[in-house]
């Protein structure tokens, strides 16, 4: 609803339109069938969310079962990688840049003969004011009810204490935060919504179809964080699958999650100062 105040389906960008989304490209020959595209699909979740998602499967499993209620767990991104400067710089920079490599990867398998990876999923500088003004719109919309089912989920005790800043503080740490959430707007919106939704809608999934089953994959790999946020995440999804369907755009979807995450990241010293009880992380278990 949010979303549809803000312009009608763009029919030009190749992943709204019915015949860019169901025709065999030539980057998937005709004999090929549906099989390759499976097989695909499986390797690239293999090599980046959906690997995420089994390791927070069974992080969920282990604070469940270590015995204090998961209000009293912790979990902790953004966190220093080294005692000293020059090393944790170089562990944090080269972990946020090889994790973009999956990104690079489906914008590579979706390159088409006179039409790039970047235009079929919108991921580009055609309307950078729309993109950055719908992007925005999308961050009051989703990012600040997100920090109320974050805190209703802290209430409820089924969602962990989560640090987003690491311990150490140097120059570079903010530029890293920022790097940080832009890897994460990169790689979740990129895999998620613009290539898994151009490779199953040419297997013939209809759009809630899609729309509904990678919301619970997006959530699913927030599950480390807590039941909490399994939920808001999948309606996170829901939102920007609905999003993406009328606009055939991936960026703006790119903007709003990086912009969230960076409010995420770098305020997060603020917001413990200024919610203590909701936002102080605890000791792991």
């Amino acid at each position: 609803m949010v979303c549809g105040a803000l312009g009608a389906t763009s029919q030009q960008n190749g992943p709204v339109s019915e015949q860019n989304t169901t025709e065999r490209g030539p980057d998937l020959p005709e004999g090929a069938g549906d099989n390759r595209r499976w097989w695909e699909i499986g390797i690239v979740l293999a090599l980046s969310l959906g690997a995420s998602a089994v390791y927070s499967i069974i992080s969920l499993i282990a604070k469940l079962t270590a015995g204090p209620p998961l209000s009293d767990q912790s979990a902790a991104i953004n966190t220093t990688q080294a005692t000293r400067e020059w090393l944790d710089f170089s562990y944090q920079f080269l972990g946020l840049f090889f994790q973009l490599a999956p990104v690079a990867l489906v914008i590579y398998l979706l390159w088409q003969p006179g039409r790039s990876g970047f235009a079929r999923m919108g991921l580009d500088l055609r309307s950078p004011g729309r993109d950055l003004g719908r992007g925005l719109l999308l961050v009051a919309a989703i990012g600040v009810p997100g920090i109320g089912v974050y805190a209703l989920g802290r209430a409820l005790g089924v969602t962990v204490a989560v640090s987003t800043f690491p311990d150490t503080m140097y120059w570079w740490t903010i530029p890293m935060l920022v790097f940080s959430a832009l890897r994460a707007g990169l790689q979740e919106e990129v895999i998620i919504i613009g290539y898994l939704y151009t490779r199953l809608r040419e297997i013939g999934w209809g759009w809630w179809t899609i729309i509904l089953s990678t919301a619970v994959l997006r959530g699913s790999y927030h599950l480390y964080q807590g039941i909490g946020p399994f939920f808001g995440n999948v309606a996170m999804g829901i939102a920007f699958g609905w999003c993406y369907k009328r606009w055939g755009r991936v960026m703006p979807l790119v903007v709003a999650h990086t912009v969230i995450d960076i409010i995420s990241f770098a305020g997060f010293p603020l917001a413990v100062a200024w919610w203590p009880e909701i936002f102080a992380a605890t000791p792991s278990s």
